[in-house]
């Protein structure tokens, strides 16, 4: 068993390509593939992208997508959600980038991104675009341990595979002394202790942000093992690999 993991296509449906191609090449067959959201952004072809994962050729596996933060926006355009206008979206890209989404995107491809999960619980795993807090929720391996290990336990899962952040990287967290107490109106519950158990974060990387580069991740839940991949595309094509 072995998933290819992949995040951030944003409308790039070239770099989409890419990545599909250097999953068939593998030499272990991928049995899933999850889409962590942002598969519509400001730059590529948002419509043609849709339109790939929804039309899946001979052979292909079918893609697991999820909503992510563009998805988010788009859905506040359309008054879909508690925030209209898109406030977030206004904030770091103006007014000219609520007109581009708003233009690269049509009504009936909105009600398809509308429909897809908050994310995914597989075996022992949570795939999501940010947490279980929020689709904004970015994790780096800058982020203090302590939230960290409240997003795993949230979860309640031992892995965490997000995209929010478009960066690749493994974290483990390992909560030697964590302990949780509910205070009510009646009373203060037992404290809840939490095992020892490492638990890990970990990013998937970005297919489409950077021209001419996809990264996306593979998952072994055999092994436990993650491989981080870098696709080179376009004039020039290469392949390389990265490991942790």
């Amino acid at each position: 068993m072995q998933w290819a993991i992949l995040s951030g296509i944003e409308g790039n449906l070239a770099a989409y390509e890419a990545v599909l191609q250097d999953i068939r090449r593998q030499h272990s067959s991928v049995t899933a593939l999850y889409v962590l959201g942002d598969v519509i952004g400001l730059k590529g072809d948002n419509e043609a992208v849709i339109q790939r994962l929804r039309s899946r050729r001979n052979g292909e596996l079918e893609p697991q997508v999820c909503r992510g933060w563009w998805e988010e926006q788009c859905f506040s355009l359309y008054g879909l959600t508690g925030l209209p206008k898109a406030p977030e979206l206004m904030a770091q890209f103006g007014s000219d980038g609520v007109k581009h989404l708003w233009e690269s995107v049509s009504r009936e491809s909105v009600h398809w991104l509308r429909s897809l999960h908050f994310g995914f619980h597989e075996l022992d795993c949570l795939l999501i675009h940010g947490s279980t807090v929020s689709y904004r929720d970015e994790l780096t391996p800058d982020t203090p341990a302590i939230q960290l290990c409240d997003r795993l336990i949230r979860a309640d899962a031992n892995t965490l595979f997000c995209g929010r952040s478009g960066l690749a990287f493994a974290c483990w967290i390992t909560p030697y002394q964590l302990r949780s107490t509910v205070t009510t109106l009646d009373a203060t519950q037992s404290p809840i202790e939490y095992g020892k158990t490492p638990r890990r974060i970990a990013g998937v990387g970005n297919v489409g942000r950077t021209s001419g580069k996809a990264g996306y991740a593979l998952y072994r839940p055999g092994t436990n093992s993650i491989q981080f991949k870098t696709v080179t595309y376009g004039a020039v094509r290469d392949f390389a690999v990265t490991e942790r």
